[in-house]
């Protein structure tokens, strides 16, 4: 969530940046601004009758032990007078902070500078890239035909169990899915992060936090009765760890990796850039995040990104790397890089992680802040990417090594599947 005082000091700066994510209603701003004008006269007021009551409350008192009676009665009727300004400005007060909530929630992150000016996918700045794409022989196939060939994957059965969009893995299937979450988690922690195992259920202020609420309701799956939602990342649960903490300065970075299903509704999704493991609404994710001080947060995020980077060079997987334009990033991101990985078989490339650092946009919601070397009290920024992601990687991973004898794993992957090939 945006700080009223960015708004105010440099409103115009504001419209700008928000243009560049074609954010539509760029009028709030105003509003915004406007109503946190009258919460803060009517704060005054609030006050003033306060102090009023206060210096009343005093003045009674001794009059009373002067013996000046009607004095003291005049006293108590102002009293009583300032006690309903202050029962109708707690009201109006408490009227106008939702008023100014509800109005700046719906702002989204303002783009970093070095976000390039867009609205499509098409208009994302390619970086870099790395890995040889593969030649395949005249009858490699798809992902979706390898699944079945070797036994790896029912959709059907998925279909059956819960529904579209659910695959159920099987033997060597689900011995990759498990092996791959073990090689990336393993990778992290010796990387220095800390690993968690977070509940993949959170409430409504856990998702607040991160920016999934209000903004992305319709994506998530929620349970009605109880109030909770099942997990679009591991990033919401473990991020909400530091929520309403106040950090020492030596304890940053916080680095924390995790693995979680993900869940995630993708309504409207259909066609063939969604067949197979393309896109489906439950999958397996490691991801990574840190917590660190405001000035060292674009350093952390290139370390970020040469983590996940240095990933897929180990699985020898041909990547590139994407700087997201304004109009294709995330509410809650200040910046994103794109991973996608090519797909021999498809002829496209999959997007397989998401790299962003946050600022203060999600520390500001939970509250998370730590105290720097002069005692003062200030937010951390926020930083989480995939680590990796696994449906799209299994894809490639299938399509990409493919051979007439089978299919041929990376070698930094045969000693937690055990076997240098799928057959």
């Amino acid at each position: 969530m945006l700080q009223i005082s960015v708004l105010k000091n440099n409103p115009e700066w504001v419209k700008q940046r928000l243009g560049v994510k074609n954010f539509k209603q760029i009028n709030l701003v105003d509003e915004i601004i406007k109503l946190d004008d009258e919460r803060k006269t009517i704060q005054l007021s609030y006050e003033t009758a306060q102090a009023g009551i206060n210096t009343a409350s005093k003045e009674i008192g001794k009059l009373m032990a002067q013996g000046k009676k009607e004095e003291a009665e005049t006293a108590k009727k102002q009293v009583a007078t300032l006690k309903e300004q202050v029962t109708t400005s707690t009201e109006k007060l408490a009227s106008i902070e939702k008023l100014l909530h509800d109005a700046l929630v719906q702002l989204p992150n303002l783009p970093a500078k070095e976000v390039p000016i867009g609205k499509t996918p098409e208009e994302n700045e390619i970086v870099r890239s790395g890995g040889t794409i593969p030649s395949l022989s005249e009858n490699a196939v798809e992902h979706w035909f390898l699944l079945e060939k070797y036994k790896l994957a029912n959709f059907e059965l998925g279909n059956k169990i819960t529904g579209s969009g659910f695959p159920v893995y099987t033997g060597n299937g689900a011995k990759l899915q498990r092996s791959l979450v073990q090689f990336f988690l393993d990778f992290n922690v010796n990387a220095g992060y800390h690993e968690y195992l977070p509940p993949f259920m959170v409430n409504e202020q856990s998702a607040f936090a991160t920016g999934q609420l209000p903004d992305k309701e319709g994506q998530m799956y929620h349970v009605t009765e109880d109030k909770l939602y099942l997990i679009p990342t591991a990033e919401v649960p473990v991020t909400n760890v530091y929520r309403d903490t106040i950090l020492k300065e030596e304890e940053l970075p916080v680095k924390m990796t995790a693995y979680s299903p993900c869940f995630r509704r993708e309504a409207g999704s259909y066609g063939k850039d969604v067949r197979g493991l393309n896109r489906v609404h439950q999958f397996e994710k490691v991801e990574i995040i840190q917590i660190v001080q405001p000035e060292k947060s674009y350093a952390v995020l290139e370390e970020m990104v040469a983590h996940v980077e240095s990933l897929l060079n180990s699985l020898e997987l041909p990547y590139r790397i994407l700087r997201l334009c304004g109009g294709d990033m995330g509410f809650a991101s200040a910046i994103t890089y794109d991973f996608e990985v090519y797909s021999a078989a498809q002829k496209r490339w999959l997007e397989v992680s998401s790299v962003s650092n946050f600022e203060q946009f999600q520390t500001n919601r939970m509250k998370c802040r730590y105290k720097d070397s002069t005692g003062k009290t200030q937010l951390t920024h926020s930083l989480n990417g995939s680590s990796l992601a696994l449906p799209r990687i299994v894809a490639c991973l299938l399509e990409n090594n493919q051979t007439d004898q089978g299919i041929v794993l990376p070698k930094a992957l045969q000693p937690y599947f055990g076997k240098e090939m799928i057959q």
